[in-house]
């Protein structure tokens, strides 16, 4: 099939190298000319505008959307809609907001414009291994995209799983349980480290994949980062979040589902940027007066 990438980051580009290697034709554009030479390289179509990115497809038209969430998401949301035509379909493959998705696919209903959001996992290895895919919108919608769906992701990689808004909230949900295990992953290394048995980290986390229960992708990547960089001295202890795991906390508390894991693996990120912040401040203090406790002073007090 026919279709047009819309963004050219590390996701999009690869995920365009992987349709055109799979026979697609793949119209690419980007906010910069660079990264649509680059796509054009690899044997996509260059679009040099919005209007242009139209007038290369063929009715039904299919665009999907790999742009930043947020504002480029919506801006482009808006854009397309202004342009495509009843029938045409409208996806946002990217980490948006479930309840957005719902919005702007009533945005585009009423326009008569097919919407789906599409929640993709997969990372940097997705052009190598594929892409796990969850589809939220119309059946209709579905059939569309199917073929470039079959091709971005691995065998059984790819579902239909609900209406609009489904597809964003599951991948919402797997981000989630991402920050869970990933935790567990960092707490546990962190008590081996401290043990006193100088393991090699490493070669325990290739053993713990070799049949066991806590064998994963996530931990063939630490065995990795352990293979480049043993004490991982390179790095600075700062983790981001990118929005899913906040949304996750947050549905959860307003339907009342208990998830102290999660929940704990996120606020982990929000300490992990903090250098003596001032409740731990707080906390000495309260150990100094209460107890007599001894207490580290900052530098400009000596």
């Amino acid at each position: 099939m026919r279709l047009a990438m819309i963004g050219l980051g590390r996701m999009g580009m690869n995920m365009t190298r992987r349709l055109l290697g799979g026979g697609h034709e793949v119209v690419a554009f980007n906010k910069t000319a660079d990264a649509v030479e680059v796509a054009v390289g690899h044997g996509a179509i260059g679009a040099q505008s919005i209007d242009d990115v139209i007038a290369k497809l063929t009715p039904p038209r299919v665009v999907w959307l790999m742009v930043p969430s947020g504002g480029p998401t919506e801006q482009s949301v808006v854009d397309y809609c202004e342009r495509l035509s009843p029938g045409d379909l409208l996806i946002d493959g990217g980490n948006s907001r479930w309840t957005d998705s719902v919005r702007r696919h009533d945005h585009a209903a009423a326009r008569k414009i097919h919407y789906m959001d599409i929640g993709t996992s997969g990372g940097i290895w997705g052009l190598k291994v594929g892409y796990c895919l969850m589809a939220g919108g119309s059946p209709e919608a579905f059939r569309m995209v199917e073929p470039a769906l079959k091709t971005l992701a691995p065998p059984n990689g790819y579902r239909h799983v609900g209406p609009a808004g489904a597809g964003h909230f599951s991948k919402m949900i797997h981000n989630g349980i991402e920050y869970g295990m990933m935790q567990a992953y960092a707490e546990g290394f962190e008590l081996l480290r401290a043990s006193g048995f100088n393991y090699d980290l490493a070669d325990l986390a290739t053993l713990w994949n070799q049949g066991s229960v806590v064998r994963s992708w996530l931990l063939e990547l630490a065995a990795s980062a352990f293979q480049k960089d043993g004490d991982l001295s390179s790095l600075r202890g700062y983790v981001d979040d990118s929005g899913e795991g906040r949304w996750t906390v947050i549905e959860a508390v307003e339907r009342a589902v208990p998830a102290p894991v999660l929940t704990a693996a996120l606020y982990t990120r929000f300490a992990s940027r903090q250098d003596n912040s001032f409740g731990a401040r707080v906390l000495a203090a309260l150990r100094n007066e209460f107890g007599g406790h001894a207490v580290k002073t900052s530098d400009k007090h000596g």
